[in-house]
């Protein structure tokens, strides 16, 4: 008969304790019952900083989907609180009423923020002014969000400056914020660095336009109705209009006090994760105190996980947990710190090896003893990072030439370096994956580094560890990793590379994306992630005969609009080589001004962007602008930025103005595997930057014009690639649509042109396109000439909804349903 096991707590500690369980078939020995604080499915913490910056959505980060716990036969309570243990008769207590018996109860409660005292905290009625936020939780995160976003919302002032802090400050700043950060200690990190890491860590952030005040504590809050500033403790007052508390974190020990556990600073264990004087209750996490020590980091969580986890199922039951070696990474964009162990010597007899250069923000540490790695500082250099972490990890013995350290001045290579870690070295801190688990993945059967990264969560989490699990999973296929071979799908769901996929729908004249899913996919089965793809592939081979099914859509596409972080949408109506008019700017002002339109921004593309349109709004805003989509959204031709050309700039040689709107008028609206913008400069000043868009047009000397194809300015930075120079202004329109088509029909789905056009070369396409290599020029033209002739104004949507739910109002994110109380 199975056993009861309960387990408090549905975050990173807990659910990942419940995972190793299964993992060690422990399914079959536990009915197993997990409550969890927060209304949410099991999701990955760290990760929050990401989502904050606007680099991972809220969906990025869950760990487990909801079907996850019920294809595993586990009973979840998300939302409920459990407040007391009876560990005489082994039941929990609910906050909604419900008891629950248990035969084995693990406590993984975690922790939540500290918020130092300070005057103006607080409301009267004792919670927490509106305007001051922390940062712990997935609700925590959207709510700065949403506080950040609004245009009255200037200045943010985060009090901690420690790892959490810093990376909640530059993630502010993606919302226009102006970021001072208050902290006590007297440098930046003062726990993971020494005072000079973190005099080079400072100006390593105030170079990113944040404002620093270190050995400052904040002693209040001020403002009535709303935040006005704070005040700190030597009566500085900085202005603000929000505060973000990252003072630290406390152990979540509640429910342990008011049911008699031991608790000194967290629940107190043994190295079996048994809480102190209990038989049959354990306890993994923040929550947790182990031989004096508590953790805040994410893989002490692991390593007490598999320790727990071999103890209940008996898989190991001389596993014990001893402690955790720490080592934390700074995930802001722009400034790289890596910091492990020690932060400087602690012997006389330490070894300290200190490199530093101000003025490049480079700092490097690293402290031994008795010939091991026992700290190291990585600051604005973090090549060697995956090195000396194996090293500090494993007290791997070092090389006696110790600058080898910093350097690659003869440190083992690649290849040396990873067949000399042992099987039990971490690879992955985020998800706790060593060494041994991805070589048993390339055993098991992964022969790609895809395969086993998802079989193992390795390199799915920061993503910082990826060119080592890339370096493992080669060295532990011995030369022989495999290309994964849905690699080259061009959607997941259909085994099929693009051209075998364009060619079995024209052999089997399917029209619709359900019809490709019942004829080409194993099992006929839909797949939600591909319908999007295949969408704009039908669309682009059938123009006018494929059939439109709402549902292979994304939202973007069904409504015409971009969808913003909010759930609002921006509406960008179209001004064609941003060219605009009185009567139009009229318009949109009138439209702006009658819904309320909370921001008007102009757009890198030459437009005004009205951001914060509500859904079911949309038609409506459509119709008073009664101007065409500027297609600011979907993967489709987007626009073309333009300079004004010869007949105003003094140096210009061409009417780039003229040929950018014919242009847009031609190729607008398109499908395309990405996004495409193109731009047309009048000299070769390229005021339009034309040098860095999927296509870009350039007037030269004596009437002529260079095309250039491939280019990016976004994420990643490419000039483009020089196709040809023509004589007029039509070559530049017919040869710019034959590049386009070639790379509708040939590119991957997301490809972007600065991807696209160096993996097929420039030559060959210099031979396909001008050269007609391959006999199929003209059919590129006429195909394009297609899509021209099939476009529609997608906005004409607005007077006759396709569907009743098209307009409807956007619903909010839900959280996961309640159990009902029996």
């Amino acid at each position: 008969m199975a056993r009861r096991l309960v387990v408090i707590g549905n975050g990173m500690a807990g659910a990942r304790t419940v995972e190793e369980i299964l993992a060690r078939a422990g399914g079959d020995a536990f009915e197993i019952t997990i409550f969890g604080d927060e209304p949410y499915g099991n999701y990955n913490r760290i990760m929050l900083s990401h989502v904050l910056s606007g680099e991972e959505s809220d969906a990025d980060i869950f760990l487990n989907a909801l079907s996850w716990y019920q294809e595993n036969n586990i009973t979840l309570h998300a939302g409920v609180r459990v407040e007391r243990i009876d560990k005489y008769s082994k039941h929990v207590f609910a906050a909604d009423g419900r008891v629950v018996p248990y035969d084995v109860l693990i406590i993984a409660t975690g922790s939540h923020s500290f918020l130092p005292p300070m005057d103006g905290l607080y409301t009267p009625s004792g919670s927490v002014r509106h305007g001051v936020f922390t940062f712990r939780t997935m609700d925590d995160t959207r709510k700065m969000v949403q506080f950040a976003q609004h245009e009255h919302h200037r200045k943010a002032v985060v009090i901690g400056g420690g790892l959490l802090g810093l990376e909640a400050a530059r993630g502010l700043q993606a919302y226009g914020l102006d970021v001072a950060v208050v902290h006590s200690g007297g440098h930046l990190m003062n726990a993971q660095l020494g005072p000079d890491g973190g005099a080079i860590l400072r100006r390593s952030v105030q170079a990113l336009g944040i404002e620093v005040h270190t050995g400052s504590r904040t002693t209040a809050v001020l403002g009535k109705d709303r935040i006005t500033g704070v005040r700190l403790r030597d009566d500085t007052e900085l202005s603000c209009d929000m505060v973000v508390v990252t003072a630290g974190i406390r152990p979540n020990v509640d429910v342990a006090v008011v049911s008699g556990l031991a608790v000194e600073r967290a629940i107190v264990v043994d190295d079996h994760l048994r809480v102190m004087d209990e038989e049959d209750i354990y306890a993994v996490g923040e929550c947790v105190q182990h031989r004096g020590e508590v953790y805040g980091l994410v893989a002490p969580l692991w390593e007490q996980a598999a320790v727990l986890a071999d103890q209940l199922t008996g898989v190991d039951r001389s596993s014990v947990y001893l402690g955790s070696r720490t080592a934390t990474k700074l995930k802001v964009a722009g400034v790289d710190v890596a910091s492990m162990g020690l932060p400087g010597p602690e012997l006389d007899t330490d070894e300290h090896i200190v490199f530093s250069e101000p003025s490049r923000g480079v700092f490097k540490s690293i402290v031994i003893r008795d010939n091991k790695m026992v700290g190291a500082t990585l600051l604005g250099d973090s090549r060697k990072v995956a090195y000396l972490t194996q090293a500090f990890d494993q007290g791997l013995p070092l090389p006696e030439e110790r600058l080898s350290l910093m350097f690659d001045l003869g440190s083992p290579s690649e290849e040396e370096g990873v067949a000399e870690l042992a099987d039990s070295a971490q690879v992955c801190n985020c998800n706790g994956v060593s060494k041994g688990a991805l070589v048993s993945a390339v055993q098991g059967g992964c022969r790609s580094v895809p395969a086993a990264m998802d079989a193992t969560r390795a390199g799915k989490g920061c993503g910082s560890c990826k060119l080592l699990v890339t370096q493992v999973v080669e060295w532990a296929a011995d030369g022989s990793v495999e290309e994964d071979p849905a690699a080259s799908y061009y959607v997941p769901g259909i085994p099929l590379d693009k051209a075998a996929l364009m060619s079995r729908i024209r052999e089997l004249g399917l029209r619709s994306v359900s019809q490709v899913f019942a004829a080409l996919a194993p099992d006929s089965a839909e797949d939600a992630k591909s319908k999007m793809g295949l969408a704009s592939l039908m669309k682009m081979m059938l123009a006018d005969k494929y059939i439109d099914e709402r549902d292979a859509r994304f939202i973007n596409d069904r409504v015409h609009a971009n969808i913003q972080r909010d759930g609002t949408f921006s509406v960008v109506p179209q001004m064609k080589g941003g060219v605009t008019s009185v009567q139009q700017l009229r318009r949109i002002a009138d439209v702006a001004e009658k819904h309320n339109i909370p921001m008007i921004k102009l757009t890198g593309g030459q437009r005004i962007d009205l951001l914060g349109v509500a859904k079911e709004d949309l038609p409506t805003v459509w119709a008073d602008l009664d101007m065409p989509s500027g297609y600011a959204y979907g993967k489709s031709f987007r626009t073309v930025k333009t300079c004004v050309g010869k007949d105003y700039c003094r140096f210009g040689t061409g009417d780039s103005t003229g040929l950018g709107i014919s242009l847009e008028s031609r190729f607008q609206g398109i499908e395309s595997p990405a996004k495409l913008k193109l731009a047309v400069s009048g000299c070769p000043r390229n005021c339009a930057e034309s040098l860095v868009k999927d296509v870009g047009v350039v007037a030269v000397e004596g009437g002529r014009w260079e095309i250039y194809i491939g280019g990016a300015a976004g994420a990643h930075i490419r000039k483009g690639d020089l196709l040809v120079t023509v004589d007029t202004p039509e070559e530049v329109t017919l040869l710019a649509g034959r590049f386009m088509q070639y790379y509708r029909e040939n590119a991957n789905w997301l490809e972007r042109t600065y991807a696209f056009v160096p993996r097929v070369g420039i030559e060959h396409l210099r031979s396909v396109i001008l050269d007609d290599s391959e006999g199929i020029a003209a059919r590129l033209d006429e195909a394009m000439q297609e899509s021209v002739d099939n476009y529609v104004d997608p906005w004409s949507e607005r007077d006759d909804p396709l569907t009743p739910g098209q307009f409807r109002t956007s619903l909010p994110l839900t959280v996961l349903p309640q159990v009902p109380v029996r």
